[in-house]
């Protein structure tokens, strides 16, 4: 039978913290290594947010299968055709956002799973199966159970379409977009806002409802993140390249700059 290995998967179903950690501006392939060695189960290659091209990011995604750290996606609105070029070149996810109903959850189900759940073709080459000659069947039906599908809800009006986005079979995924959730509420910036804090637990209480995993990106203030675990959070951002890199710069140049010349 065959097998994939998806650390993040196995993090989710083992009910531990699944960390990604935001890939915007590197453009080499050894991110993947550096970010594994950094502890961090998946990469969350940005294509909505940064000019990086395909080719690019199915470089890297390529990368993070050899390293052991699962490669994901999130695509442009609506944009499938990068969805499916990007997992027929090694990723292991897609992350959509900006979803705002079950509609919406359903096709994009329908352009990335194959059949029974979907539409997706079938490529010449299976990259997740390092181009070996498998059984096409149990090759597609074991991409379906390992590749993680999932939505951004960023909006009060999506918040409130939690529970009928959550029930759609092929989502596994349910993952609030802090940054404009809070901004579209008025609240920027104001991640434990009330307003915000009840959007987790509606999104939170959906996803135990139907068996998915909720997830959060944008909150990095560890007291926070945790009030949001306990709730259900377990698909966890934690945090972007740039800055990590630009936060350990800060650190270091500080603690140097006390030291006095003579």
């Amino acid at each position: 039978m065959l097998r994939l290995e998806s650390l993040a998967l196995k993090r989710l179903e083992a009910n531990e913290l699944s960390l990604g950690v935001g890939i915007r501006l590197a453009r080499t392939v050894d991110i993947a290594q550096i970010m594994k060695v950094s502890g961090f189960d998946w990469l969350f290659i940005d294509l909505e947010h940064s000019a990086t091209t395909l080719d690019t990011a199915a470089q890297i995604s390529m990368a993070a299968l050899d390293a052991g750290i699962t490669p994901i996606v999130r695509i442009p609105i609506g944009d499938y055709s990068v969805a499916t070029r990007l997992l027929d070149a090694g990723a292991m996810g897609i992350i959509h956002p900006h979803v705002e109903s079950a509609d919406e959850a359903r096709r994009i189900v329908d352009a990335i799973c194959y059949p029974p759940y979907g539409h997706r073709g079938v490529s010449g080459t299976l990259t997740q199966f390092a181009y070996q000659s498998v059984n096409l069947s149990e090759a597609v039906t074991e991409l379906n159970r390992a590749t993680l599908i999932g939505v951004m809800l960023e909006t009060p009006e999506a918040i409130a379409q939690a529970d009928e986005i959550a029930s759609i079979e092929g989502i596994d995924i349910v993952m609030i977009g802090t940054n404009d959730l809070a901004m579209s509420m008025g609240r920027p910036g104001d991640f434990g806002h009330k307003d915000v804090a009840d959007a987790y637990q509606t999104v939170c209480d959906a996803c135990k409802k139907h068996g998915k995993y909720a997830g959060s990106g944008g909150v990095y203030d560890v007291g926070l993140i945790t009030k949001y675990v306990d709730m259900g959070v377990r698909f966890l951002l934690a945090g972007g390249e740039v800055g990590l890199m630009m936060a350990a710069g800060r650190q270091r140049t500080a603690a140097l700059r006390e030291i006095k010349t003579k």
